[in-house]
């Protein structure tokens, strides 16, 4: 199967990247190599070619902005041109600044609404004609918690919830082409990615300290939301379109109200 990763060079994206390659996929994985607003995430791909040679394991890594839809064409194009179809679309890209309505201003409200929305549209608008002709394929997006709204995380949970009604229409519209389209969300307290690490201090070894953690009794990590992805891209998910799946601890709930800032 071939698959696009968007987002797939740190972080979650990395796990799935690495996942479906290991699997024995063929994955056209891209990023943007500098630093965006919140996030630590920069000058991922080398470490990402040297983490899939370790392995032995084969993506093509590429560096695209998903929100240009130049970009998005020229991560098609070279998918096409290597593998000569494209069978399933990952869209995982996305920013997540903090925030209040108040406190954001419209220039990164646009960003993060051109990230997290335009991206998806623009990556499931380019690969969905080849999906057609093929018979069918798979999208999955990776969506958030934030998406049932979330305090200070207004332009994020926007953006999100967005993503969750784009899967559901997605789903829709193009159930008699037998593309399935759905959503999973991380959860359980400890994934770790360059969005998570830019809102706090930077440490990795902070996660998961205090989070409820998963039923599995640990918090989850980026190789258990690649495992989702890689069940709903197979054989196994053939009838399952247009749903959630949870990966950790109730995150489509939203969670408990938090405690009060410190004045």
């Amino acid at each position: 199967m071939v698959v696009i990763v968007t987002g797939g060079t740190f972080g979650i994206g990395r796990s799935i990247t690495l996942e479906l390659a290991g699997r024995g996929h063929e994955v056209v994985a891209f990023g943007i190599e500098a630093r965006q607003v919140s996030s630590t995430a920069e000058n991922a791909i080398p470490a990402l070619r040297e983490e899939l040679e370790r392995r032995g394991l084969e993506a093509h890594v590429m560096e695209a902005d998903v929100s240009q839809a130049g970009d998005v064409q020229r991560v098609m194009e070279a998918a096409l041109e290597r593998h000569g179809r494209i069978d399933a679309l990952v869209n995982n890209a996305a920013i997540g600044p903090l925030g209040t309505v108040l406190d954001t201003e419209e220039a990164l409200w646009d960003r993060i609404m051109a990230v997290n929305l335009r991206g998806p549209y623009l990556c499931a608008r380019a690969v969905l004609p080849h999906m057609i002709r093929q018979g069918g394929g798979v999208i999955v997006n990776v969506g958030s918690g934030a998406g049932y709204g979330k305090p200070n995380m207004a332009a994020y949970s926007t953006s999100k919830g967005g993503l969750h009604a784009l899967t559901m229409a997605l789903a829709y519209d193009h159930f008699r082409d037998h593309v399935r389209v759905n959503t999973v969300i991380p959860g359980g307290g400890g994934i770790v990615t360059g969005m998570s690490l830019g809102r706090t201090d930077g440490n990795p070894a902070s996660f998961g300290r205090g989070a409820p953690g998963t039923a599995a009794g640990r918090v989850a990590t980026g190789d258990d939301l690649a495992r989702a992805v890689a069940f709903l891209l197979s054989d196994d998910a053939a009838v399952i379109s247009g749903t959630v799946i949870d990966v950790g601890c109730f995150a489509h709930q939203g969670g408990p109200v938090p405690p009060a800032r410190a004045a």
